[in-house]
């Protein structure tokens, strides 16, 4: 005898039961293995995104310090290049108003008297036969056998100044 449909639904019900529940475990055992794998790879994204904002942020650290260690050396430059300057401007400053101190001497009543020192300084330098003149600026010029003695008020001036060597930045400095 052939059995019926509803029979064999009836028979099948344990297996399909059986079926359905083998076919649950493994697709729930699937899900928990993907969940697994899952959250195995979000961490080790995670360690990876961790391990590289570390770097990130050493690199950063590194090139800002170079950054920084550059703009400093070119901040010393500029600083030390304008002192510098302002050293530079001081002592020309010092230069003009001491040759112009100097050539002021002319107009003065005394000048007769340092013009004729000026001559006898050039003759005791070159000899009582020298050619002495007067200078255009002030002093005297004194000419003898190829050799020249320069006793004028730009030349003192000069060597003044020239005297005063390294000892001139005292007046500017604190």
């Amino acid at each position: 005898m052939k059995p019926t449909s509803d029979q064999a639904v009836a028979a099948l019900a344990p297996v399909r039961a059986a079926l359905l529940r083998t076919a649950r475990d493994e697709a729930q055992g699937l899900l928990e293995r993907a969940d697994r794998e899952a959250a195995a790879l979000l961490g080790e994204a995670r360690a990876t995104a961790r391990s590289l904002l570390e770097e990130a942020s050493r690199q950063g650290e590194q090139d800002g310090a170079a950054a920084a260690r550059t703009i400093r050396a070119g901040a010393r430059r500029a600083a030390r290049a304008r002192t510098l300057a302002a050293r530079r401007e001081a002592y020309e400053e010092l230069r003009r108003r001491a040759f112009a101190r100097g050539r002021e001497l002319r107009d003065s009543a005394t000048y007769p008297a340092a013009r004729d020192r000026l001559r006898r300084r050039a003759l005791r330098l070159l000899g009582p036969d020298a050619e002495v003149t007067e200078a255009p600026d002030g002093g005297v010029v004194g000419r003898a056998a190829g050799r020249r003695a320069e006793c004028t008020l730009d030349g003192l001036t000069a060597r003044a100044l020239d005297r005063l060597g390294a000892e001139v930045e005292t007046l500017w400095s604190p």
